[in-house]
Formats: C-alpha cells, structure tokens, sequence
C-alpha cells in the first residue's frame, strides 16, 4: 500500500513499509546491534553519502524536507535487510506464514483493482470517490490532475506503473526462491503473478505492465531452461522468439506504443516526461563538473534541474522535439516537489559517481563474499536493474530482498544443487 493518505509523503509515493521495518528494527534493538555487525557496510552507507552531501550542501543550499526524504530512502535499505535477518535468522520466525500474508495482501489488493475497474466501467461515482479520497494520488477518475489519460484501476499502489515492480521486483523472485522450498506455495505465488498480470493488461492499468511483464517472461524463460541440454535449449530459442512475436504483437495492438514507435519519445506524453524529467538534472551535473564525484548533496535534485534546464532544451530542440512543457516544470517545481522517476538519475545526482560506485562496490561485493555466482543470481540481477531503468524508482524492497536471500539462501538450502 504504498500509494494512500495513510502513508508518509515521499516524492510520487507514499509509503507505509520502510517505516514500519524500521521501527520493527527499533523495537528489537538487542538484536539489532548483532545484526548491523553483518550489515555494516550498508548501515555506514548512509553516513558516507551525507559526508559525500557537505561539498553540494555548501555551494547550492540545504533543504530540510527533501534530504529527510532522500536519506530516509536510503536508510530503509539496511533497515530492510536487518529486519528480515532479525526475523528470520535471529528470531526463525516462520517463513511459512509470511508467505502466506503476502499472498494474501497482493490477492486483496487485486481485488481492490477489479473494485476500481468495475466502479470506472460501471461508472459508480460514489465507489469512484471513495478510492480518490483514499488515494493520495487518484488515477480512477478521468480528466483529474493524474487521470488525464483516462480513468486507470490503481490497486493500493502509488501509480498502475508500479504493478510490474511489485510482481517482478517481490513476488517473481520470491516465486523461484519459494520454488526450491515448498512446491505448494510457489504454485499459488505462480498463479497470483500470473493472473495479476493478465488481470492488469485487461483492465487496461497501464503500458508499463505490458512491457515488464514481456520483460519478466524472458526473464522467466532463461531461468527455466537447461541450456546445456540440446533439446532444453531448442526449447529455449523457440520460447525467446515467440516472446518477440507477442512483443510485436502488444506494441501493434497497445495505442502507447504503437504511438511511441511511429512518433517517437513525443508518441507518449509520460513516456517522454520520464525522459526530460531525468534529462535536466544530469545536464546540472555536467554543468558543474565537480559534482559528477560528489553530487548535489542529499535534497538538491531541483538545484540540479534548474542549472541543467537551458541545456536540456537545447539537447531536446536538437532531437526535434518541443521543450516547450518541459521548461515550463522546471521552473515550477521546488526541493519538496521534485521528482524524476528514475532511481539512477536520483542518486547519480545527489551523491555523484562516487556515491554510486560505492553503492554498487557494497552490493556486489557483498554478494560475491556470500554467495557464488549462478544464473539465479545474474538473472535476478539483470530483472531488478531493468526495474529501475523502466523508470520504477521506487521498487525500495527490491534491492535489499535481492542481497539478503541470495546471501542468506545457501544457509536454508543448498541452491546449487537445485539451480543450474
């Protein structure tokens, strides 16, 4: 539920889970203190990248809500992965029953979309105006501030475009990791993804479930075959090019695309929003080459939208598109009100390339430290990095599901053995 009144204002969500792990956390801090020695590249993290913040603070401002809001994103990530240790690990709480309370939630909130969808077709304006109180952003009603495409089932989701980050980014790797473990319950997490997928497409929430779910399913494909068997890989091949073949197929039958294709990034007015919203604040960068290193400190993406506005026109004139809106938000937003949907952009700009190397330096080699490498883990690897270049920059939990059942795995199971 990461889209309601009920959450914490981040930038284009509002979220209810990292807080809630957090004070999980809090609230087990004996074993908290065991689990940060584990974690502790991560839980320095976020000091290094405020000390890495100090240069861009100094020379363009600091905003007090928009670094809360930047560094509290990255705090849920060590807070996500101590929370998991301390229960499972340290607690051994069931892993059972928490599978079983996903499936559960995920079920209700499909459900809560067929609500939607009926109330959108049915035209039910009082069942229409409860979900846009609820919603802190509301795509159910057309021609309102969101729904100008037309009136959208959103599920408890933020935006319909966050569908794929919560079916491939959590259940599809939860599915192969229950998969090894209990047959039963990835049978049921299989038929959830499944239906909750198709279920999207054909209630019409939103492109971007289209070509994630065309994503997951090569993702899917790899996974499942045995390429070091002729006939697995034969199979395999032919599984890839009927993939293409749909693709084509939803790229003719979906107006988006089709449009994106024939007009270009202009063909999609989000598509091409997605595009300059990013665009300006790494033209700031370049602007200001001391900040590729360090960044524009915590909370100062605006900072860098504004330095890198002229350039970023002048680089979409050059592509023969219009500016002309562009420009336009980036002299109306502010610290508070910037967003650019994409979690590259937002952490290159913040905290420079060595904020980023040292991210992908802490990760990959805590990984390598805890677990061999396999195609479980590039292919999962390779979904979650795709995640955030669709522009699903707040797929949070991803990231941190990822590193700690990959180095925890091999403890509960021997993944090798089952695992090509």
């Amino acid at each position: 539920m990461d889209g309601t009144v009920l959450g914490f204002f981040q930038p284009f969500w509002t979220p209810l889970s990292p807080w809630l792990l957090v004070l999980y956390c809090l609230t087990n801090h004996r074993l908290l203190r065991q689990t940060m020695h584990r974690y502790a590249p991560f839980v320095m993290l976020p000091v290094v990248l405020v000390v890495l913040s100090m240069p861009g603070w100094a020379v363009f401002g600091l905003h007090n809500n928009a670094v809360v809001m930047s560094l509290t994103g990255v705090i849920a990530v060590p807070a996500t992965l101590c929370a998991l240790d301390i229960a499972y690990v340290h607690k051994r709480l069931s892993w059972q029953e928490s599978v079983r309370a996903i499936i559960a939630i995920y079920w209700f909130a499909f459900a809560i979309g067929i609500v939607q969808w009926l109330s959108i077709t049915l035209r039910l304006g009082s069942v229409q105006g409860y979900f846009s109180h609820l919603m802190y952003r509301s795509y159910i009603i057309a021609g309102s501030a969101w729904g100008m495409s037309g009136a959208r089932p959103q599920f408890l989701f933020a935006e319909p475009s966050y569908i794929g980050m919560h079916l491939f980014g959590i259940l599809l790797p939860l599915f192969w990791f229950m998969r090894i473990r209990d047959r039963i319950f990835a049978s049921r997490l299989r038929h959830l993804i499944i239906v909750f997928a198709v279920g999207s497409v054909l209630m019409g929430s939103g492109t971007r479930i289209v070509l994630d779910s065309l994503v997951a399913l090569i993702a899917v494909i790899v996974m499942e075959t045995h390429w070091r068997n002729t006939d697995e890989r034969r199979k395999g091949i032919l599984r890839l090019i009927g993939t293409l073949a749909l693709a084509v197929v939803c790229v003719m039958a979906n107006s988006r695309l089709d449009s994106i294709l024939h007009n270009g990034m202009e063909g999609d007015g989000s598509f091409f929003a997605r595009i300059w919203q990013s665009l300006a604040p790494l033209c700031g960068l370049v602007r200001h080459p001391w900040a590729l290193l360090t960044g524009y400190g915590a909370g100062n993406i605006a900072e860098a939208t504004h330095n890198g506005a002229d350039w970023s026109a002048a680089i979409l004139r050059f592509m023969h598109t219009d500016p002309t809106g562009a420009l336009s938000w980036y002299r109306s937003i502010n610290a508070d009100t910037v967003w650019t949907m994409s979690a590259y952009t937002n952490f290159l700009t913040e905290f420079g390339l060595i904020g980023f190397a040292l991210f992908l330096t802490i990760s990959f080699g805590f990984i390598h430290r805890y677990h061999r490498w396999n195609k479980l883990t590039i292919v999962w690897l390779l979904l979650v990095m795709y995640l955030y270049v669709q522009f699903e920059g707040y797929a949070f939990a991803a990231i941190p599901l990822m590193i700690w059942a990959l180095t925890r795995l091999d403890e509960f199971i021997h993944v090798d053995d089952a695992i090509e």
